[in-house]
């Protein structure tokens, strides 16, 4: 997990927090193909509010429609698990994930400023939810 965190992204979670990553208010989600760990998503749930913490895929095997099979694995374990929102943030320049989160019904709920450091300065976090039950 920790050679595909370091070559997705630009600043990866330590191996120590991947590894309390496997705690028990954490669900820790594998694309696997044979033997071959492709990707993975972790996810945090408090009570009935789901949040996906990362949803890594190293560069080679992004755009072969990998992270939609896994958010759709991490959608159906929040519903399966009762909670009624799944939240997210991305990097604003994350398009290609955004894309992906919109499609699967996630909207903008808000943005916090300068969140994600970059090698010249700061970048916005997009906060996003995906509502999981239906409200009358």
């Amino acid at each position: 997990m920790a050679r595909i965190e370091a070559s997705a992204h630009s600043h990866p979670m330590s191996e120590n927090n991947l590894a309390d990553c496997f705690g028990h208010l954490y669900r820790v989600i594998g694309l696997m193909q044979r033997d071959e760990l492709l990707g993975f998503a972790i996810v945090q749930q408090i009570v009935d509010e789901a949040t996906l913490l990362d949803i890594c895929l190293p560069p080679e095997q992004q755009g072969r429609g990998y992270g939609h099979l896994l958010l759709t694995a991490v959608i159906d374990g929040a519903k399966a698990a009762k909670a009624v929102v799944l939240m997210l943030e991305v990097r604003e320049s994350n398009l290609a994930a955004r894309a992906l989160y919109q499609k699967l019904g996630f909207v903008e709920t808000g943005r916090r400023k300068g969140y994600y450091p970059l090698a010249d300065g700061k970048e916005d976090a997009i906060l996003m939810d995906l509502a999981l039950i239906e409200t009358v």
